[in-house]
C-alpha cells in the first residue's frame, strides 16, 4: 500500500483531527538516548504529515523543517505550524549533508526504502548528532475490549497491528545499526482519553480503512460504534498505549556503509538546498 492513500482530502482531515500527540515521556526519552539538547537544535522531521510530532519539537525549542511526500497533508501542516515545510520524498531529502542536529520518523520511516532513507539521514545529520524513529501504537495487552477490536480489525485486507500474527515495530533499530549507527532502543507507556467518534475518526485515518471505498468505511464505523459504546456507555473511552522509539547516534568518526546508487533526482535535489540552513 502506498503512502498516497493519506493524499486525499478526507484522509488527510481525518488524520488532522484525531491521530494522538505523542506524550511529554516520548520526548524526554529523546533527548535523553540522543543526547541532544533542544533548545535551538535543528531538526527534520521526515513523513511530518499534518504536523503532530512538528509542532511537538517545536514546543520545545527545535528548529524544525517538516518534509512530506504527501500534498494534502502537508497543506493542514502549514496551515497551523510554524516553520520551513518541504514537499519532498524522504529517500532524497532536498538537504545539505551534515545540516541537522537530529532526523526523525514520526510514524513515518515503514513508508520508505529501508536502506536509503537511513542513508539519507546519515548524510543529512552532523557527526555527534542523531536519527530517530517512534510509532505510537494501542496496548492491546492491558485491555480484553481492545484485544477483542483489534481481532475484528485483523480481517480488513491490509490491516497491521497487534492482531496480525508475527506483528512487530518497523525494523529501524535493525537498519541504523547496520548502517553504522550506535543505537538505543525504549518503550514509553501512556493512557489516552478521547470520546468515541474521536476514536472513530482516528480509526477512519488509518491506511487499511482509508483504502476502503467510503461506504464501506462508514458501516465499519457504524459497527465498531455499536461494539465499543456497549464497553464506554458514556461517550468517553480510556486506552492504554505505548511508544517504540528508535535512537541512533552518529559517531563524530562515522565510517559510511559502502555507497549505495543515488535515487533520481536526488543530485539535484541537493543543489535546491543550498542556503536553506540560513533561513531555517
Amino acid at each position: 500500500m502506498s503512502h498516497q492513500v493519506f493524499d486525499v482530502d478526507r484522509v488527510a482531515e481525518a488524520y488532522d483531527a484525531a491521530r494522538p500527540e505523542y506524550p511529554p515521556a516520548l520526548y524526554a526519552a529523546l533527548t535523553e538516548l540522543s543526547g541532544i539538547r533542544f533548545e535551538g537544535a535543528f531538526a527534520v522531521d521526515v513523513g511530518a504529515g499534518t504536523g503532530i510530532s512538528t509542532r511537538g519539537l517545536l514546543d520545545r525549542g527545535v528548529r524544525v523543517v517538516a518534509v512530506d511526500r504527501a500534498a494534502r497533508m502537508l497543506a493542514f501542516l502549514r496551515s497551523r505550524t510554524a516553520g520551513a515545510a518541504l514537499l519532498a520524498d524522504g529517500n532524497a531529502l532536498p538537504l545539505r549533508d551534515g545540516l541537522a542536529d537530529l532526523v526523525t520518523y514520526a510514524q513515518s520511516w515503514h513508508w520508505l526504502d529501508r536502506t536509503v532513507s537511513i542513508a539519507e539521514a546519515i548524510r543529512v545529520v552532523r557527526p555527534g548528532g542523531a536519527v530517530a524513529g517512534w510509532w505510537n501504537t494501542v496496548d492491546a495487552r492491558k485491555a480484553d475490549w481492545l484485544a477483542a477490536f483489534q481481532v475484528r480489525l485483523a480481517d480488513l485486507p491490509g490491516y497491521t497491528g497487534p492482531a496480525q500474527p508475527g506483528w512487530s515495530m518497523p525494523p529501524i533499530g535493525a537498519a541504523m545499526a547496520a548502517a553504522g549507527l550506535q543505537v538505543s532502543e525504549t518503550w514509553v507507556y501512556w493512557t489516552r482519553r478521547i470520546r468515541v467518534e474521536d476514536f472513530l475518526t482516528d480509526l477512519r485515518s488509518h491506511s487499511y480503512v482509508a483504502s476502503m471505498p467510503e461506504a464501506a468505511a462508514d458501516e465499519l464505523l457504524d459497527r465498531e460504534r455499536g461494539e465499543i459504546l456497549r464497553v464506554f456507555p458514556d461517550g468517553e473511552m480510556i486506552i492504554p498505549m505505548r511508544v517504540y522509539l528508535a535512537v541512533g547516534v552518529k559517531p563524530l568518526t562515522h565510517r559510511a556503509v559502502p555507497a549505495l546508487t543515488e535515487p533520481a533526482g536526488l543530485q539535484e535535489l541537493k543543489q535546491l538546498a543550498v542556503g536553506l540552513s540560513e533561513g531555517a
